[in-house]
C-alpha cells in the first residue's frame, strides 16, 4: 500500500510502500509522548526505506533521540513529525500515522506499549480489543500484521 504523508504547513511531502499499514500499535514511551504530542503516545507505521521519497527536504530536521539511536524526523517549519527511522533496521521507515494523509484501514485490535512510561495523566483504554504492554511487544509490527493476514503488497 502506498503511504503519502505531509506535514501541517505543506512545506514537505512524502511517501512509501507499506505491507504494514495497520495503526494499531499506541507507544507510552516519553520519546513519543514528547516528541508527537497526542494523546499521550504517538502511532508508527512500518514502511519499506528503499522506496521512501521525500519533497521538500530541506524543511525537515532531524531529532536524535537520546535512547537507542533512533532518528526523528520532523518538519522544522511547523514542528510535525514525520517518521523515524533507525540504523538498527535500515531498511525501514516508521512514519507516524498522525502525518500520513492516505485513508488508513482501522485495526482489528490496538496495543497498548510502553505503558511502564505512560504520563499519570494518560487515561488507557480497556476494552476487549485492547492489549497492553509495560514494555515492548513481543512481535514486531510484521509479526502482528501477518499473525493477522493484514499485510498487503
Amino acid at each position: 500500500m502506498l503511504l503519502e504523508g505531509s506535514c501541517h504547513c505543506g512545506a514537505v511531502r512524502f511517501r512509501h510502500q507499506s505491507s504494514t499499514p495497520q495503526p494499531y500499535m499506541h507507544c507510552y514511551c516519553s520519546i513519543c509522548r514528547k516528541t508527537a504530542g497526542g494523546g499521550g503516545y504517538a502511532i508508527n507505521l512500518s514502511g519499506d526505506a528503499t522506496t521512501h521519497e521525500v519533497e521538500g527536504a530541506g524543511h525537515v530536521s532531524v531529532y536524535q533521540a537520546l535512547k537507542g539511536g533512533a532518528e526523528r524526523h520532523f518538519c522544522k517549519t511547523c514542528g510535525t513529525a514525520l517518521w523515524v527511522w533507525d540504523s538498527r533496521w535500515p531498511e525501514l521507515i516508521h512514519a507516524f500515522a498522525s502525518a500520513v494523509d492516505t485513508s488508513l484501514p482501522k485495526p482489528p485490535e490496538v496495543a497498548h506499549i510502553m505503558l511502564g512510561s505512560a504520563a499519570l495523566w494518560v487515561d488507557v483504554p480497556d476494552g476487549p480489543n485492547d492489549i497492553k504492554f509495560d514494555d515492548y511487544p513481543d512481535a514486531s509490527i510484521e509479526e502482528w500484521h501477518k499473525a493477522r493476514s493484514l499485510t498487503s503488497d
